[in-house]
This record gives structure tokens, sequence and C-alpha cells, in this order.
């Protein structure tokens, strides 16, 4: 059975979550003294870029089983709210403000959105082509 064509989602998100952390990892390397904030929005920035267009692409992907695509990308992204509330949490009472505390914010929200945008992509992928077979 041949696979219907899909843009590249997993591929382009795992280089996206891959660079924040890689910005996670670098901003809190440098904590709790002056963090130099030129690399992490760099990877920040590279991040968002590869969010926007896994967006885009997803967008304009026909025949795909979006109702259980939202259906689990909104309880993961629920989950990952939560969690990027606690790991923000952390680094509050830690007394991170500033520049840094921005880029870390900007960070979460894009660690937030993609990861429920995986998993909401991998099972609608999934459970689209299972139903069809069954049909």
């Amino acid at each position: 059975m041949s696979e219907r064509p899909l843009p590249p989602v997993t591929q382009l998100a795992m280089v996206s979550l891959g660079l924040i952390v890689a910005g996670g990892i670098y901003l809190s390397a440098h904590l709790p003294q002056h963090v130099p904030l030129g690399p992490a929005v760099a990877l920040l920035a590279a991040s968002a870029v590869l969010l926007a267009i896994n967006v885009i692409l997803l967008s304009r992907v026909r025949d795909f089983d979006w109702e259980r695509f939202f259906q689990v990308a909104r309880w993961s992204l629920l989950v990952y709210a939560i969690i990027a509330g606690l790991i923000l949490y952390a680094f509050l009472e830690d007394n991170v403000r500033g520049g840094t505390l921005v880029v870390l914010i900007l960070s979460l929200v894009v660690f937030s959105v993609h990861v429920p945008m995986l998993v909401g992509f991998t099972v609608a992928r999934y459970a689209d082509g299972a139903e069809r077979v069954a049909a």
C-alpha cells in the first residue's frame, strides 16, 4: 500500500524543537550571570520560522483527518501549556528577569505549540490511513 504524500511536518518539527532546546540550554547555562541574548534569539527566530512553515505546509494538506488532529492536539496543548507553566515558574523562582525571561517565554510558546501539533499530526496521519483501509 502506498502512502499519500505529506509535507515533512515531523522532520521540520524535530529540527525546530532541537533549536528551541539548544537555545534553552544556552540560556540556562549562563544563569544566574548576564546572558548574551544574540545566539538564543537567533535560535528562537529560526525555530519560529520553522514552526510557521510547518503550520503553512500542514494547513495545505487535503484529505486529512482534521477532526482527529484537533482532538489530539487540543489535549496535548493543554498538557504542554501546563509543562511550560511549570518551567516558567521555575525560572521566575530563580529570579530570571528582563530580556532573558522574554526569550525563555517565547521559546516555551514555540515548544508548547510545536509538540502538540506534532502529536496531533502523527495520530491523525495514521488514524486516517487505518480508517481508509477499513473502509
